[in-house]
């Protein structure tokens, strides 16, 4: 139980680089600004990396699900609210259905049995 702990631990890390990192990507102006560019480097490295760890305990296509699922939601959240992107009704639609997808496999696919 403790070892499962530790991987979500690492899995939200690695979802909260990924997100970073992405901002950073939108930041850095087709890597022409330093900081940005580096930051997105790191954070992405840093992400995947925790990744690989968290393979170690968590089957790939429940990971995968959460880093990608919750990577999306949240950078979307990012991109409005930080970027001042908007977000129109088919891509709030589709952002849920994400969303409801994730819950879904965790709460109740057998693939999700650790």
């Amino acid at each position: 139980m403790r070892q499962l702990l530790i991987a979500y631990g690492f899995l939200f890390v690695a979802i909260v680089a990924e997100i970073f990192g992405t901002t950073m990507l939108a930041r850095s102006a087709q890597f022409t600004r330093l900081w940005p560019t580096l930051g997105m480097g790191v954070a992405y490295a840093l992400s995947f990396y925790l990744l690989t760890l968290v393979l170690q305990t968590i089957p790939l296509a429940i990971a995968y699900a959460l880093w990608g699922g919750l990577g999306i939601v949240l950078t979307t959240l990012v991109g409005s609210l930080v970027l001042k992107q908007p977000i129109d009704t088919a891509a709030g639609v589709g952002i849920f259905l994400i969303l409801a997808g994730v819950v879904i496999i965790n709460g109740w696919s057998s693939a999700a049995s650790h």
